[in-house]
């Protein structure tokens, strides 16, 4: 008896080996790579995340009064944003082409997207590069909600969110990613979202500031952070995150992404720089506040030229980023609209310099798969990037208005004069960030 048993060990172990081989197989005949595999996943981790990162970032800009409604703000749009990605962001964005504007229905509620190769990135699982993609998708709208930060009600928030992704995001995605009329037909560059994530955001964030009015006391009575410790965390988080986000666009985990890698890294460094340096000579003193703010404006930049410029022009970018910014932020209370968190200073005059900024260093040498910029004999490409940024601008600037006054229309847009004073954490959520 023990003998037969012993006997039909490797008659099993050789069944073994020929369904594992044949698994193997099966794997590497779909096209999928496992290591492609996993950097899209751990990617997807990494900007998701970003909008925590961006909730303690934004919390700790506010006062005190504020701190949990503006991390609401985050928290519920990775929520919102998670379930209308699936539904039907996802296919409007990546979906088969209609007229170089919006996709098709035909991935509607992820019917057909599965494990089988993605068609933008066939080295992964659909399922796979649509969750990563779906990442930018959250991130996008909440970086919104610094604009109008301290005076929107929640109820608006939700409602803006839902239409502003169907109606703006996921066509602007769709042109530069998906296959529509930018990415596909002008050829202008955005390697993770200079265009479809900041330029976009900004301007319907200081449309939604000029249109929600200035906060209560705005310009009149000093409004400060009340946790910069929480900001620099925040900050910290988004660095971290934004490897994913720049380095994980690559869709493989080889030398294109090592690429985007540095230059985000080198960039956000070269900014933070920048930043401080130029705050000091012209106020005297370098602040933690600032240098942290000047990384975000450099990773900002550097998003849409990350793997398409060398190392040395990320260092150009990022110094570019720190002092523009700057100067953005600093001249915003001389024109005197309440972008309350800065993201028109910040993602719009970062994301703009950024995209204009890989017209003019993009390398062949560097990227074949991309194309030169102005510097290296192609002034054409600039022109693209211009063209890009000037319809992203125009489109979501007009978009968001409508949105903003269908909100109003419905819902209200901002809080009671007295639920502004007591604070959105007890006004539209009943608690407390402190209990002091």
């Amino acid at each position: 008896m023990m003998k037969r048993v012993f006997s039909g060990v490797p008659a099993l172990a050789g069944l073994m080996v020929l369904l594992v081989s044949s698994s193997a197989f099966a794997a590497e005949a779909s096209g999928i790579d496992t290591g492609d595999t996993a950097w899209i996943l751990i990617s997807a981790a990494l900007v998701m995340l970003m909008t925590p990162g961006l909730a303690f970032f934004y919390g700790g800009m506010v006062r005190s009064k504020n701190v949990l409604g503006t991390i609401m703000h985050s928290f519920i749009i990775l929520c919102i944003m998670s379930v209308v990605w699936v539904l039907w962001g996802y296919t409007l964005a990546f979906g088969p082409d209609i007229g170089g504007f919006v996709g098709g229905l035909k991935w509607i509620g992820l019917q057909g997207v599965g494990q089988e190769p993605a068609p933008l990135a066939p080295t992964v699982p659909h399922l796979a590069f649509m969750m990563f993609q779906g990442m930018f998708a959250i991130i996008t709208p909440a970086l919104i909600t610094g604009a109008f930060a301290e005076r929107m009600k929640f109820s608006a928030l939700v409602v803006f969110t839902v239409l502003w992704a169907t109606i703006v995001y996921s066509p602007v995605c769709h042109w530069v990613w998906g296959g529509g009329w930018i990415g596909a037909k002008l050829g202008a560059l955005d390697f993770a979202g200079g265009t479809v994530v900041h330029i976009n955001s900004a301007i319907a964030a200081i449309t939604a500031a000029i249109i929600v009015g200035k906060r209560k006391g705005y310009l009149q009575e000093a409004i400060m952070p009340h946790n910069l410790p929480m900001t620099i965390l925040g900050a910290a988080l988004l660095w971290f995150g934004w490897f994913g986000f720049n380095a994980g666009s690559a869709l493989t985990s080889g030398g294109l992404a090592s690429l985007a890698f540095v230059t985000t890294n080198t960039a956000a460094a070269a900014a933070a720089m920048s930043w401080a340096l130029a705050e000091w000579g012209h106020r005297g003193k370098p602040t933690a506040f600032g240098a942290v703010s000047g990384a975000v404006a450099g990773l900002v930049a550097i998003t849409p030229a990350a793997g398409f410029v060398s190392p040395l022009s990320a260092i150009l970018i990022g110094i570019g980023a720190g002092i523009f910014c700057y100067l953005a932020v600093n001249i915003r209370p001389k024109i005197g609209y309440d972008d309350s968190l800065d993201v028109l200073g910040i993602h719009g005059v970062g994301g703009l310099w950024g995209a204009l900024a890989t017209g003019l260093f993009a390398s062949t040498a560097v990227n074949s798969g991309g194309a030169d910029g102005l510097f290296f004999g192609n002034p054409s490409l600039f022109t693209a990037q211009v063209l890009a940024s000037v319809a992203t601008i125009l489109y979501s600037g007009i978009a968001t208005i409508v949105i903003l006054k269908l909100v109003d229309w419905t819902v209200g847009l901002r809080v009671k004069e007295e639920e502004e004073v007591e604070g959105l954490d007890l006004s539209q959520h009943g608690e407390t960030g402190y209990n002091l």
